[in-house]
Formats: structure tokens, sequence, C-alpha cells
């Protein structure tokens, strides 16, 4: 259970770098088992390059090796992911999550070469260095398709795995049917982890886990020990949690949860993402009184 870390701002936007500091910490001692900072959840494309550097070099620095560190790296720009590669990798990290090219809208053949050159790149850096595909096209307005996952899969050794975000059953399906031995399929939709884990996958990369994390590890670990009558209890209990977290634009809502349960001092969001409305706010209230 790795979680998608929140970027921590201060009511004037600026990054909050004591309040990320502790969150990391708490995040550890609830026991996730790996940090994911700068991904959409950490609002990375509102960071700029010195903060995305300083949000990777401050969450390797904490978890000081007790937990893996899979650092953002991705990018619409071929080149500019190769950058960021090079960079997390400098700053520690044990591995890159890198997003399917936005905006673009790059063919199958497009992804497939833009996801080698990557990691062809890393290579030749970090031999065998962990890459992690992100393939999300509610974000990026471009799907990649289970038999380009499948390909990148077995043709390029330091690509372990992808997070899937695809919202297609079936999709999921056809990767976890004809991935290659340990390629790992991560969930990339908090509702759909426990259904995808009954067909095979792997684990998740989370929002709730902000929110959450103990009960999110906890019904991973249930899941991958076959103890599905615990996990699926966790799960129950969890799920207007895990759909009330998407009510508005991700992470409004998840900030918002964690200022309610005094996990963050505020919920600072930046432009071009708005404060959550107040139906929003009472709507999530009532999920997170209903969690107690």
């Amino acid at each position: 259970m790795g979680v998608a870390l929140v970027t921590p701002f201060k009511s004037d936007g600026a990054l909050d770098e004591k309040a990320f500091e502790r969150f990391v910490d708490w995040q550890i001692g609830e026991g996730t088992d790996f940090l994911v900072p700068c991904g959409t959840t950490g609002e990375n494309p509102t960071l700029s390059p010195e903060e995305h550097r300083r949000v990777v070099e401050l969450t390797v620095k904490r978890a000081r090796g007790r937990v893996a560190v899979l650092a953002g790296a991705g990018s619409n720009a071929t080149n500019t992911a190769i950058d960021l590669a090079k960079t997390v990798i400098d700053l520690g990290a044990d591995g890159i999550l890198t997003i399917t090219p936005y905006y673009n809208k790059p063919t199958p053949d497009g992804l497939r070469r833009h996801f080698s050159a990557q990691a062809e790149a890393v290579q030749k850096l970090a031999p065998g260095f962990p890459m992690v595909m992100y393939n999300v096209p509610g974000r990026t307005g471009v799907n990649m398709p289970a038999a380009t996952t499948v390909q990148i899969a077995r043709e390029v050794p330091n690509i372990i795995g992808v997070k899937e975000a695809s919202a297609s059953m079936e999709q999921i399906l056809q990767i976890l049917r004809d991935r290659p031995d340990n390629f790992l399929v991560l969930s990339g939709d908090d509702a759909w982890t426990l259904p995808l884990m009954g067909a095979g996958a792997d684990g998740v990369i989370s929002v709730a886990g902000n929110e959450v994390p103990r009960l999110m590890h906890d019904m991973v670990a249930a899941a991958r020990s076959g103890d599905f009558p615990a996990a699926r209890a966790i799960h129950n209990r969890l799920l207007p949690l895990l759909v009330g977290n998407f009510i508005e634009s991700n992470p409004g809502p998840v900030k918002a949860v964690m200022k309610m349960m005094g996990i963050l001092e505020n919920d600072t969001v930046r432009s071009p993402l708005a404060p959550i409305t107040d139906e929003s706010r009472e709507k999530l209230s009532a999920i997170v009184k209903g969690l107690t």
C-alpha cells in the first residue's frame, strides 16, 4: 500500500516543509509500505522544478530507508521526463512513477517509445533502477491499451509495474492475465483496489491513504494474505470516503478531510484548483463522522 502524498501548503500557498516532514513521519508510523511524492495528488503540475526537487528530497531524508520512495518523474515531454528521472535518482529515490504523456495524445507506439526512451536513459545512469508506469486517461486524455502495457512489460526490464486507473475492468483484467512474471499491477483507484486484488493485482497507490493509511494498509495486507472477509469489511467501511474523495477535483476533498481529521492545519490548494464548496465540505464532514 503506497500513498500518493499530498503536498501541504501554507495559507499563502507556499510549500510547508515542516508540515510535510511531520506528515511523512506519521505515514510511516501508520504502516504505509511506500511513499509516492510529486504525483497528481501532490499537485505536481503546480510545483516549480525547485519545489519538485525539494519535496522528493524531503521525502527521502525523512524516510531514512524505513520505506521505499517512488518519486513522480513524468512529463508530456520525453526529454523533460528523462531529466526529472535523473534528478530524483540523484536525490536518493528508490524508484520512479512516470505518467502517460498528457495533452499530446500519443499513439500506442508513441507511448511505447516514450517509456522506453526514459527507461533506457535511467538504465544508463542507474542499471536496474525500477520504474512504474501510470495510466490515468481521465487526467491525461490518452489511454494506454492493455497490449501496449504488456508489450512494454516484456521488452523493458527496468519497468517493473503499472499503476492502472483506466476505469476499465476489462483492460486491467487483460493486463493481469497477460503480464510477465513479477510485473506489478497496482490499482490507481482506491474503490477498485479490493476487486482488482481479488483478480490478482498486487496492491494500490492510494489517495485515501493520506487520510486513513492504517486502514488502507490493513485492507491490502488482508487481501494479500487471502483473508478477503477481513479485507471486505474494511473496504465496505471505507467506501463512502473512497468515493467522497472525488466529489470534486483531487486533492481538494482529500486535503479538506485531512484538515477535519487534524492531519493538516489547513487545506490550501494551488490555482487552478479552488477550495471545495460548502456543500461538498458538509458531505465530507458527514462521511468522516461515519468513520468513527
